[in-house]
């Protein structure tokens, strides 16, 4: 019980510090706008840092996969976790990708991501905006039609409570539940599931995160 209490204390004190950082964040990007619109400033920024990555990246391609090696495969350990082994690709494109998996755990994505401080979504997401967040190092949360609604409300209150986490419906998975960060995927049975505790723990902002401490705000939502 007491290491038990002890990671679950250094849990919390680790997401108040990730929330802490994404408000100091805020506050920075609020002091840089004054005076300008919102609207017009999002847009130049956004289609601007577009322009240029879709003309070094080529604009991207309809059929980029996940594994641009072609030899990629999960491999699930004695915990459950489904770990990708192979080359998952980071670059920015603007059309639309296709994953080795449902959901993605990686690969090439839209240079926006989805907001993923605690966001939970009621309708499906692109997929290239989502590992974007994963990229982030966020834990997606994706259920079917198959999933109980008590399980789906439970876990949209736990994801609202977590910064780094975001959750969407997703039809064409084939686990009614699903967790995901980048390179890393397991299926759960539900809320209560203790895995979904262990999940959370390793991999909100966890070393597989590529690119840690980027931020989950003030980027795309639905």
């Amino acid at each position: 019980m007491g290491s038990a209490n002890k990671s679950s204390t250094a849990r919390k004190a680790r997401i108040e510090e990730m929330r802490r950082a994404e408000q100091a964040r805020e506050r920075r990007n609020r002091l840089l706008t004054i005076g300008a619109s919102v609207v017009i400033v999002c847009g130049l920024v956004v289609g601007g840092v577009v322009l240029v990555r879709s003309q070094s990246d080529g604009g991207g391609s309809d059929t980029a996969a996940t594994d641009t090696s072609g030899k990629g495969k999960f491999v699930t350990g004695k915990d459950g976790v489904k770990t990708w082994e192979g080359k998952l690709s980071r670059n920015h494109v603007t059309k639309a990708v296709k994953y080795a998996s449902e959901p993605p755990v990686g690969g090439d994505h839209n240079q926006v991501w989805m907001n993923c401080n605690g966001d939970v979504y009621t309708k499906e997401l692109d997929n290239t905006n989502a590992v974007h967040s994963l990229e982030h190092g966020a834990v997606w949360v994706t259920y079917n039609a198959d999933a109980k609604k008590a399980d789906v409300d439970a876990l949209a209150a736990k994801v609202k409570k977590t910064p780094y986490t975001l959750m969407s419906p997703m039809d064409d998975q084939k686990d009614p539940i699903m967790l995901s960060a980048w390179g890393h995927q397991r299926t759960v049975t539900g809320a209560s599931d203790p895995n979904v505790d262990t999940f959370f723990e390793k991999f909100v902002q966890g070393e597989q995160t590529p690119e840690p401490g980027a931020a989950c705000t003030n980027g795309l939502s639905q």
